[in-house]
């Protein structure tokens, strides 16, 4: 919101154009903004503030909470190293589990190649079957028609003996398709034999990385009060970086210790500038809406 368009959003008023809901939701993003602008030049800055006396009380607190930050953050990090080495010591003992029973997964391997040929024949099998059935459905209705129509019983015979060797063959089908679910089962059950040797393996050599998923667990259980430590810290220091952004950039003009802090971010202060003023001017027009 610039000073020109707050001129026209005022004299937009006198129309009887109020956005007072639109003005509020700006001032709120451009607050926001405010805020991530405040701390991130605190953030930047506050090491430069040593003299300001006004932040006396900011500057050796994020003295005292920066050592404390560094300290946390060397032992997280050895903890770190040692989680990242069990890590690496646990994949080593899983990734090699599969040596022992190479010859089961490759056993497997032919075993399933060999389940999915049978699977393949029977499912060829029943799509012969339904042809079968089918024609045999059409030649049963064709006998109805013909017999009650009092055909030349040659027509009768010929359609009988095809009815008989349709039948023959869809039943010699179903018998090749029970055998084709016997051989199917046997492998399935070949398959599932071998799973079972090879849990049995794999087991026996997980006791051998126990250890270091103990290993693991305990680094994680030693990480997890310095994380949330640093998150305390991070939230403390945070605070302190908005209060020291915003006194600087609000004094930049007057106060010499913050105009020296500031100079290299005379572009960010212009900024936080201009957002204050919006917000003030958004503000004023939702008052009066």
């Amino acid at each position: 919101m610039t000073p020109s368009r707050y001129f026209i959003c005022r004299l937009a008023l006198t129309f009887g154009y109020a956005r007072k809901n639109q003005r509020m939701s700006e001032a709120a993003n451009e607050m926001q903004l405010l805020k991530e602008a405040e701390a991130h030049l605190g953030a930047a800055v506050w090491p430069k503030l040593d003299q300001v006396e006004e932040l006396s009380i900011e500057y050796w607190k994020l003295r005292k909470l920066t050592k404390e930050r560094e300290k946390i953050a060397t032992e997280l990090e050895k903890c770190q190293e040692e989680l990242t080495e069990a890590h690496a010591e646990r994949a080593s003992l899983l990734g090699s589990t599969a040596e022992p029973f190479q010859d089961l997964l490759d056993e497997r391997r032919e075993i399933i190649a060999a389940l999915e040929d049978l699977a393949r024949e029977r499912d060829e099998l029943v799509a012969k079957a339904r042809e079968v059935k089918r024609a045999y459905d059409g030649l049963k209705l064709k006998q109805e028609v013909l017999r009650r129509e009092a055909v030349i019983p040659d027509d009768l015979e010929r359609t009988a003996a095809k009815l008989s060797a349709l039948k023959t063959e869809f039943t010699g089908m179903k018998q090749q398709r029970q055998l084709l679910a016997e051989k199917i089962t046997a492998k399935e059950n070949l398959i599932d034999d071998i799973e079972a040797r090879i849990d049995k393996r794999k087991a026996a050599r997980r006791i051998d990385a126990s250890l270091s998923s103990q290993k693991v667990g305990d680094a994680n259980q030693r990480m997890s009060p310095y994380r949330a430590e640093l998150g305390l810290l991070d939230t403390q220091m945070h605070q302190l970086y908005s209060e020291v952004g915003r006194f600087v950039s609000r004094h930049s003009q007057v106060h010499p210790g913050c105009r020296d802090a500031v100079k290299s971010h005379k572009g960010l202060v212009e900024v936080m500038a201009a957002l204050r003023e919006s917000i003030a001017l958004n503000h004023k027009l939702a008052e009066i809406s």
